[in-house]
């Protein structure tokens, strides 16, 4: 895609490797470890090379942004439930590279088991709240478990607290992914006062 050249994904000491099938995509992958794989959504077999790489254990924690022209369709929700990190539309905008960044620098996530208080507004504006456990966390977003279906798009309130914490971590998140034992990945969209600090240091610690 010459569309890309206009992105960070092209400057200059960015290593990248261009496949042109499934076969040579997973080989490439599996070998070169890349911090980022951009799939085209166009592509035969698009939603079956994000699955694969989610299900290989020497992939499945590569960042994975699919490429779309036009507008939204149904297949872009498939790819997004498979596993995909992001969608981003061309033309490429100014946007691109910050989300791009994020992806790149792939976020250190730890493994936790937090209970989790939530809440969903509905369409007509009623207000659904639920728990669910919180599965791993980063400073960017968690994998979150409940038996509550999610769609993606959708926008949660939650708290939740750190063992020998003072106080719970309020903030919001859109659902962004589903895997498929019901587990979503929450992007977060906002955290109150001290709580991505909070976040981080748990992360991190």
């Amino acid at each position: 895609m010459d569309e890309l050249h206009e992105t960070l994904l092209w400057r200059d000491g960015m290593e990248r490797h261009v496949a042109a099938s499934f076969e040579e995509a997973l080989t490439i992958a599996v070998a070169a470890r890349p911090n980022l794989i951009a799939i085209d959504r166009d592509l035969p077999q698009s939603s079956r090379l994000v699955e694969a790489l989610r299900r290989d254990p020497s992939t499945r924690a590569l960042s994975i942004v699919v490429i779309a022209r036009g507008e939204m369709h149904l297949g872009e929700i498939a790819l997004l439930q498979g596993g995909a990190n992001a969608i981003l539309r061309l033309p490429p905008s100014p946007e691109w590279d910050t989300r791009l960044s994020q992806l790149l620098n792939v976020s250190l996530r730890r493994k936790a088991r937090i209970p989790a208080r939530l809440e969903v507004e509905g369409s007509l504006g009623e207000i659904d709240r639920f728990r669910g456990t919180v599965r791993n966390i980063s400073v960017s977003g968690m994998l979150l478990e409940c038996q509550t279906e999610l769609a993606i798009g959708v926008v949660l309130d939650f708290a939740f607290v750190f063992e020998r914490s003072a106080g719970p971590v309020v903030g919001s998140g859109r659902v962004v992914r589903r895997d498929p034992k019901g587990r979503f990945g929450v992007e977060f969209y906002g955290l109150e006062g001290d709580g991505p600090e909070r976040v981080r240091g748990f992360v991190e610690g």
